[in-house]
């Protein structure tokens, strides 16, 4: 997912990036994306019995057809809209009928015969065993249900089936107001099941109900409005009283948790907002599934933010003299870097000029690929930037909002936050951070030849699990790894020869997915402060303040997520420089790219296994 700060993908609760995007909701987030029904009294068929791959692939389709109507938010996502009228307000007989889906799957799925499997197919199995344990320890000992409000969240699905083609309009205002008329009693439940919340995600689910009043006061009006002539006069009104009853539900449940926000302060009440270091093991355990612990990936980031620190020197070393003259070089390092990046950073579009610099990027970024060939496009499918729908900001300031691979006609959208929350001095502070250079490296993480093009790609894996149930380490890695792989091929040169301005923009930015890792275990599973966070990021990532600000938000209310960017990226890195050793001449970038995002948004670490085994 990126809060104003960060590259990200969007999900409902804002797994940042979290994007109500399938691709990023793992079985883990079962309570996020809502209530379930119970599990229906299918035979659990002995599968052992037929033990070949086809039967394995019928048993994918069964899971499927059985989670669809368990998660009917996960199945709009996914572009699955036969559940889409239904709306399970999340009780606690919803979870208790979501571990009895769980542990009903992982028995079944246990009577597989793995040998007899395909390599695909038991990376398949694993995926699905990791998500549904994933899911039991999520509701049994994380509990976040109880504490973080911001999981409850109509508005997601109601803005997939206003915006999505998948029928007529009238149709999809159809399932809406059937999922209207289940907006008051999800609320009321979801209210129910709060128990002294943190007060960070309290208040990012005050700010996130009041962006999701615009689906109910703007949006679905518009809709009705727009289809007037092809519904009913009756249809339009009932329509219209439905979603006045639902708003009224929405505003009921923001008064109560800013009732409840007014209580906690006031007797100093609400759970911390950290995890602790089980909980995080735990998570990122279920969540990266690296080659490495947490612990192993924070000491990781710390060897690389000093390798980086090193190069960003030598750079300014090279930039200065046209910079500054004669000037003397501060003595310490840190400073120096820091007077090269601020003097830099004063060549930034003005505020007006933000989006449409963004919109210009993407064919220059596509012709890059393209004239490099680095990787294949789909000119069916065109990225559309727009501004981000309200319900969805407060963690992420760009981020991709992609189809689900059952809806391969769907538009992808990159979601960028208007400016105008800030005042002049914030907004000059932003658009420094995001200057000439980092602008684009933006885009190209969140667009071409990032997100979009790995999400376009991943909806194409003959692998149905590995596309709707991806791991959010390999999205953000890829990403971030895109960034590195089109500086190698040469975005930014200058006549022919690499920009030392770029490169060191380039070093910065990397520094933040470096700095993301180190952030999030020191915050959660060392205690850290807001002081200390924002000394790492203005002073160690040459951060705004602004930027460092907002990011010790996120911070506060993600967990594990930050951390999956450089745990991705550098699996990814690693893997292609051994198969570049192994493979030697016969080593093709394009087909490491093609063969990687073959595999769906499987782990890396499963990819690698995968990949290796590929004969070549």
């Amino acid at each position: 997912m990126h809060n104003a700060p960060d590259p990200a993908i969007h999900s409902p609760a804002m797994s940042p990036k979290l994007a109500p995007l399938l691709n990023r909701c793992a079985l883990a987030s079962l309570m996020a994306l809502g209530a379930v029904l119970p599990l229906q009294a299918a035979p659990l068929q002995a599968m052992h019995q037929q033990q070949q791959p086809a039967a394995f692939d019928a048993e994918v389709d069964a899971f499927l057809k059985a989670y669809w109507a368990l998660v009917p938010e996960a199945a709009v996502a996914a572009g699955e809209y036969a559940a889409a009228a239904r709306l399970p307000a999340p009780t606690a007989a919803t979870r208790q009928a979501q571990l009895r889906f769980c542990e009903a799957w992982l028995q079944r799925l246990a009577r597989l015969d793995r040998a007899r499997l395909t390599p695909a197919q038991q990376g398949d199995l694993a995926l699905l065993q990791n998500q549904l344990r994933g899911s039991i320890w999520s509701l049994r000992e994380f509990r976040s249900w109880q504490w973080d409000p911001s999981e409850y969240n109509v508005a997601g699905a109601f803005g997939e089936l206003l915006n999505k083609d998948f029928a007529p309009l009238p149709q999809r205002l159809a399932l809406i107001e059937r999922r209207l008329q289940q907006v008051p009693a999800y609320y009321r439940a979801a209210l129910a099941q709060l128990h002294e919340p943190s007060p960070e995600h309290l208040r990012l689910a005050i700010q996130q109900s009041e962006g999701a009043l615009a689906t109910f006061a703007t949006d679905i009006p518009q809709a009705v409005k727009e289809a007037k002539k092809r519904l009913p006069a009756t249809v339009a009104q009932r329509l219209a009283r439905h979603n006045a009853a639902a708003k009224r539900a929405l505003r009921a449940y923001i008064a109560a948790l800013k009732a409840l926000d007014a209580r906690q302060t006031a007797t100093g009440t609400g759970r911390s907002f950290r995890i602790g270091q089980a909980a995080f093991e735990a998570k990122f355990g279920y969540d990266i599934q690296a080659g490495v612990d947490a612990r192993g990936l924070y000491e990781r980031a710390l060897q690389h933010k000093e390798a980086l620190h090193q190069r960003m020197s030598e750079l300014s070393d090279q930039l200065w003299p046209g910079l500054f003259g004669d000037a003397a070089k501060p003595a310490e390092r840190l400073d120096k870097i820091a007077r090269v990046i601020d003097k830099l950073s004063e060549r930034h579009v003005s505020p007006a000029g933000y989006v449409d610099e963004i919109k210009a990027q993407i064919p220059a970024l596509a012709k890059f690929v393209e004239q490099h060939d680095l990787l294949a496009l789909d000119p069916t499918r065109p990225l559309q930037v727009r501004e981000t729908p309200a319900y969805m900001r407060g963690v992420a300031g760009a981020s991709i909002s992609a189809p689900g691979p059952l809806d391969p006609q769907g538009a992808t959208y990159y979601n960028v936050d208007p400016l105008d929350k800030y005042t002049p001095e914030e907004a000059e502070s932003y658009l420094r951070e995001y200057n000439h250079w980092v602008l684009q490296i933006l885009s190209i993480h969140e667009a071409i030849p990032g997100h979009y093009l790995q999400l376009l790609h991943a909806n194409k894996s003959p692998s149905k699990v590995k596309a709707l149930f991806g791991n959010g380490a390999m999205v953000e890695g890829w990403a971030v790894y895109g960034e590195r792989m089109m500086m190698e091929a040469g975005w930014g040169d200058v006549d022919g020869k690499p920009s030392p301005e770029m490169w060191l923009m380039y070093s910065k930015w990397n520094l933040r997915t470096v700095c993301n890792a180190i952030l999030d275990y020191r915050t959660h599973v060392l205690g850290q402060g807001q002081a200390e966070a924002e000394a790492l990021l203005e002073r160690e990532a040459f951060q705004s303040k602004t930027e460092a600000s907002e990011k010790w938000h996120r911070a506060q209310v993600t967990a594990v997520q930050l951390s999956s960017y450089f745990a991705g990226y550098s699996e990814i890195m690693a893997l292609r420089e051994q198969l570049k050793a192994q493979r030697g001449a016969a080593f093709s970038l394009k087909d490491f790219h093609t063969e990687f995002l073959s595999h769906g948004s499987a782990p890396v670490k499963m990819v690698s296994e995968l990949m290796r085994r590929t004969p070549r």
